[in-house]
């Protein structure tokens, strides 16, 4: 019989859960990886004092939030896997980032994550479908929203964020690097990648 893998897990606000916008069914979204796009990648953040918020990572919420776009976060949390912090610290901590980004009117539908890492204690957190550059998350994700992948876009900073957003279907993937060149699917600010996704969600 073939093996079932782990998948990820998915954060959702209680209070948030139900606000689903009406009207654009099959849904788009805009899918953020975490750690280097929405908060500073000090390494295995998981606490409020450590946060640093990406410089417009706000404003490009609202891109997304301007043209009825669903806003998930897809993020792989080693840290939970090597035990750096429990998964419920994760859990807590997220909280928190999706309350600061209410007090800014921005709701983030989701945070997809997985805990899994080759390289964990417990083999049981070793093998899975979610971790990127695998596409597990993405696809849970439009599952659980009749998501629209092709209409749909993906910011993240590393090169296997792309290479999840390719393989789910995801329409648009971007990278995100303030020390690039100039260069196609990539952008150095967040200004920049909000006036691409806006030509694309048009």
């Amino acid at each position: 019989m073939p093996v079932t893998l782990p998948s990820c897990g998915v954060y959702e606000r209680p209070e948030d859960a139900h606000r689903l916008f009406e009207g654009y069914d099959p849904r788009r979204a805009l899918f953020l990886d975490r750690d280097g796009v929405i908060n500073a990648d000090h390494g295995y953040v998981h606490r409020p004092e450590d946060t640093e918020w990406i410089p417009g990572v706000f404003n490009l919420c609202r891109v997304a939030i301007d043209v009825g776009a669903l806003i998930i976060v897809v993020t792989n949390q080693a840290g939970i896997a090597r035990g750096y912090y429990s998964e419920q610290q994760f859990l807590d901590y997220t909280g928190w980032v999706h309350g600061q980004f209410a007090s800014h009117e921005i709701v983030l539908q989701a945070t997809c994550y997985c805990p899994h890492h080759p390289d964990a204690p417990d083999p049981a957190l070793r093998l899975c479908s979610c971790r990127k550059p695998l596409p597990g998350m993405i696809l849970e994700a439009a599952r659980r929203y009749r998501i629209d992948l092709g209409a749909s876009a993906l910011l993240g900073d590393k090169p296997w964020d792309v290479q999840a957003g390719q393989a789910a279907g995801v329409g648009l993937n971007l990278r995100f690097d303030p020390n690039a060149m100039a260069e196609p699917g990539v952008v150095r600010t967040m200004q920049e990648a909000g006036q691409v996704l806006h030509r694309f969600f048009e």
